[in-house]
């Protein structure tokens, strides 16, 4: 194997098998959305009902997948601080491999785990009525993976220079769970005031979003969801140039830059 790829993928396994040994980041990242969901959901009830007579339990559900992908890349994305702290992101940086190479070990890493808890939580639809086509899983399956690979690239850029775990997350819920929350994982696009359905176009989780309720939930998603080709398209895209800036942001500072 080509050293340089050797070192993406040695980057890759150490993330998973961090990540699996230490299990409260396991539960934080599924549990957290689950419960928000289920608390969210219940409390909505029969106040309810989407486009295409869906509970809120199911109109939130594919909201709810997009979220655990955030909440994992989030909590992966914290190792770059923690890495420069311990010494192994200057022994990394050091090392006769380029930098897009370390960022696609680190990402991947992190793209990877977000997808599996996904994966893991979406084991769960049939509970809330919503039935898993096996025709549509390989395409849902890439996008929730595009979205995690997009979303993880974000929180490299961010964490990058970073310097406390405190002023990371104080960025990303500043930065990327309004992301979120103006996707329409929490009310229709449609239903919005004029000037937020403008913000609600212009955010690449829109499409994502839309991407996963197409193909997961049956049905007309309703006015202002944008079509399965264009959410394909601009999660290809935005996972595309936000691994883009990533390799940028690494490839722009230099070792003592970050000691």
């Amino acid at each position: 194997m080509n050293a340089e790829f050797l070192t993406a993928y040695t980057l890759w396994q150490r993330e998973i098998v961090r990540f699996y040994r230490q299990p409260n980041r396991v539960i934080g990242a599924v549990g957290s959305p689950l419960l928000f969901w289920l608390l969210l959901g219940s409390g909505m009830g029969r106040s309810f009902t989407g486009s295409a007579g869906e509970a809120y339990l199911v109109y939130a559900f594919p909201g709810t997948l997009v979220l655990t992908l955030l909440f994992t890349a989030i909590f992966s994305t914290i190792s770059i601080i923690e890495d420069r702290r311990e010494g192994f992101l200057q022994s990394v940086l050091v090392a006769p491999v380029a930098r897009p190479m370390i960022v696609l070990g680190k990402v991947l890493g992190g793209a990877t785990l977000a997808f599996l808890q996904a994966a893991l939580l979406l084991v769960l639809a049939p509970l809330a009525g919503i039935p898993v086509e096996l025709s549509t899983l390989p395409a849902l399956c890439g996008v929730l993976f595009g979205l995690g690979l997009g979303l993880t690239s974000l929180g490299f850029v961010i964490a990058w220079r970073m310097q406390s775990t405190q002023g990371f997350h104080a960025v990303m819920n500043l930065f990327l769970l309004p992301l979120w929350l103006l996707s329409g994982a929490l009310f229709p696009p449609a239903g919005a005031s004029p000037w937020l359905q403008v913000v609600i176009r212009a955010n690449p989780l829109t499409y994502g979003l839309a991407s996963v309720r197409r193909l997961l939930v049956a049905g007309d998603p309703g006015a202002g969801i944008p079509g399965l080709f264009a959410g394909l398209l601009v999660t290809t895209l935005f996972a595309a140039a936000a691994f883009a800036a990533a390799s940028i942001a690494a490839r722009g500072h230099t070792r003592g830059d970050l000691l």
